[in-house]
């Protein structure tokens, strides 16, 4: 059903996220000049991104193929202080079919393995998800370091990376002290990093900078930077529960920080907006972004991710109105 620049787009180059198969960010001895000079021109930013959604067009089978890729890229997400077992299982069985079966074939994709890019959950049902994901090929990633406000002692953040890496999270996304950024103690972010990436061991480590408080774009390029030099393998917008969470702005400075360290060091870095990327042409948006920005190679789950839950149902039904022509009911797209 997909024309040749719709298919290129969702190319399946086999299982990548669940193998993470592009090198591990060892880091860099930090290095203050790096970040002393960074400033960020917030109108420069908020002028570029108002053209994303105007100026960049996705329709049609396009638009779908585009959709479809941006699924494996999600990371499905509870993280609710009422989560059970049973919904972490439910979350699984999504994950594994996100997209239904009559959806598929009617896009002439029930040939392709498609699956979101990870489950991320809390520390207490990593052990359940691994379970359940089991034989599936897709990661689990757990929230860590004391999520959401890290503010617990960093020894116990320490531990608490090392017990959910024993239970079998692939990957780990930590929170970063906020005070370190507010009060610009770069050297002290850098050593908490590289503490957080040596207890992460194999597992894949995401640095959220909790872009919503920490007041400026210069900041949030600082910290991006600061957090790549000291082994970050992505760097997130968010925990998803600050009052602002993931924004074009933010997220421009964010993937500029990305490119800038692959030119200085050859080594490329995912990134990951979370919070408030709910819909199929706000995720549309965030893909032009990354394609713009960084290139085709970063649309990929290896080195894009969202953090969702709401989004895939609305992409389905966004696909299912593409092979309809009619719109279903949010309430027919239950996640979990």
């Amino acid at each position: 059903m997909f024309d040749e620049a719709s298919s290129s787009v969702v190319a399946w180059p086999g299982r990548a996220h669940a193998s993470h198969s592009r090198a591990r960010n060892p880091g860099v001895p930090f290095d203050l000049s790096w970040i002393d000079t960074l400033r960020v021109n917030r109108s420069a930013v908020e002028q570029r991104v108002a053209t994303l959604g105007t100026r960049r067009s996705v329709k049609k089978d396009a638009q779908a193929a585009w959709l479809l890729k941006a699924i494996t890229c999600i990371d499905l997400t509870t993280l609710a202080g009422d989560d059970t077992a049973g919904r972490v299982e439910r979350l699984c069985a999504k994950a594994r079919r996100p997209v239904r079966d009559d959806l598929l074939e009617a896009l002439g994709m029930q040939a392709k393995s498609i699956t979101t890019g990870a489950v991320c959950v809390y520390h207490r049902f990593v052990s359940t998800a691994v379970a359940a994901l089991a034989g599936s090929g897709i990661p689990v990633a757990a929230v860590s370091t004391g999520f959401p406000a890290g503010l617990i002692p960093h020894p116990l953040k320490l531990k608490e990376i090392e017990a959910s890496v024993a239970d079998g999270a692939a990957e780990i996304d930590i929170v970063v002290t906020r005070e370190h950024v507010l009060s610009g103690n770069w050297q002290a972010l850098y050593d908490e990093m590289r503490d957080f990436r040596a207890a992460c061991g194999d597992a894949h480590v995401k640095a959220i900078l909790a872009t919503g408080d920490i007041c400026t774009l210069s900041n949030v390029a600082k910290a991006s930077m600061v957090c790549m030099m000291a082994g970050a393998d992505f760097i997130k917008t968010s925990t998803g529960k600050e009052g602002v969470n993931a924004t074009l702005a933010v997220s421009l400075a964010m993937v500029r920080m990305i490119r800038e360290y692959f030119e200085r060091t050859g080594i490329e870095i995912g990134f990951k907006p979370a919070g408030g990327v709910s819909t199929a042409k706000s995720v549309l948006e965030y893909q032009i972004l990354m394609k713009e920005e960084l290139g085709r190679q970063w649309l990929e789950p290896d080195l894009f991710r969202i953090g969702a839950s709401s989004l895939l149902a609305d992409i389905e039904r966004q696909l299912e109105h593409h092979v309809s022509g009619r719109y279903s009911a949010f309430h027919r797209h239950p996640v979990a």
